[in-house]
């Protein structure tokens, strides 16, 4: 048996954290899908500027865009963000149609794609909440996941977006204090739908990232700690996931109707040379979660990955090893508040690389 099969067994959702429009026209995609057990997909602006600066799979469209009237208002603060939106969601309705079988299958647990709003609005609640209900009208797709960032607007915005009745994947999560504050958000709009006399069924995913940790801190810790600290913050949020699931509060919205918002591991893939290439994906194998991950490591795992024991309900030993990292001088919740602000910035970053890519483009075919 596979190993990719092992891990769906045992009750995780694999996705792929990639998406371009040669995988979609060539059928990688639908190999992953009928090979490998992929059974979701997530997206973020560094992959969407890869992907459209890799090669001139776009170039064809953005032509046409930009050649035709500005797309509608509404999504994007300028012509040339809508124009990304437009090529974003062609690629992504067709990502969410591969998956439908999924998700009629799994009665709308699984199946997801994500689309990220524009990472420029992330301290801005009232631009994300029209961009994201904009976006997943537009999409016409009801297993799109809109992604919202954890940051203090995002909650406000996430909180809203579920209330709307929008499906919304918690990005930029770091520790279980970020990850308990947008589980808090998505419960608020759940409750409100249900004062409100609305379905409590609304889909989400709070995604926590884990390989940022063990890069922030190489080298600052002595050999003994190298590559367990995203570890043991993902055994720390796993327990508290546990405990949320099984609160009174989380089982009366249940009763309601709703779904609880799974925990989805994302960043896992390994970024030091010399450690394990699946460590990210062995290490957190749990139930009822999600583990997107690059393709390199998909290919990885379904080669020589191994499936072990899951991860303890009760966080195992992750106290202990937080504690040894607060006495090598590590200051666990600074790093996380330093992490969420680095992943905005970064994304704004290849938001703004992106967008030029699109323009330059755009230029050289008028």
């Amino acid at each position: 048996m596979k190993p990719t099969t092992e891990l769906h067994d045992l009750g995780q959702s694999l996705w792929l954290d990639n998406i371009t429009r040669t995988m979609l026209a060539d059928g990688t995609l639908r190999g992953y899908i009928d090979e490998l057990s992929v059974t979701g997909l997530t997206s973020n602006p560094t992959i969407f500027d890869k992907a459209i600066s890799g090669g001139d799979a776009y170039d064809e469209q953005i032509a046409e865009l930009s050649a035709s009237a500005v797309p509608e208002q509404g999504i994007g603060a300028t012509p040339t963000e809508r124009i990304f939106f437009e090529l974003a969601l062609a690629d992504l309705r067709e990502a969410t149609d591969l998956f439908r079988g999924v998700h009629e299958r799994t009665a709308g647990v699984d199946g997801f794609c994500s689309l990220e709003v524009s990472p420029l609005i992330a301290d801005d609640a009232e631009a994300t909440i029209e961009e994201a209900a904009a976006l997943h009208a537009k999409a016409e797709r009801d297993n799109l996941f809109i992604k919202i960032p954890g940051t203090e607007a995002g909650l406000t915005a996430i909180e809203e977006s579920i209330f709307a009745g929008i499906p919304i994947n918690v990005t930029l999560l770091f520790d279980a204090e970020q990850y308990l504050a947008a589980a808090d958000a998505y419960m608020k709009g759940i409750e409100r739908r249900i004062k409100a006399g609305r379905s409590a069924d609304v889909a989400s995913v709070a995604s926590i990232f884990m390989s940022r940790w063990d890069v922030a801190v190489s080298g600052e810790v002595p050999d003994e700690l190298h590559n367990r600290l995203g570890l043991a913050i993902g055994f720390q949020a796993y327990r508290a996931y546990r405990e949320l699931l099984d609160s009174g509060r989380m089982q009366k919205l249940m009763n309601e109707g709703a779904r609880p918002q799974r925990l989805l591991w994302a960043s896992t893939g390994t970024k030091d040379p010399d450690a394990s290439d699946t460590l990210y994906i062995e290490g957190f194998a749990s139930p009822f979660t999600v583990n997107t991950m690059p393709e390199p490591t998909l290919h990885a795992f379904a080669d020589h990955g191994k499936v072990g024991a899951p991860v303890p309900a009760d966080g195992g030993d992750c106290d202990r090893v937080l504690v040894e990292f607060e006495d090598a001088g590590i200051d666990v919740g600074a790093l996380a508040k330093r992490l969420q602000e680095e992943g905005k910035e970064a994304f704004a970053k290849s938001w703004d690389e992106m967008l030029k890519t699109i323009e330059s483009q755009a230029g050289a075919r008028a």
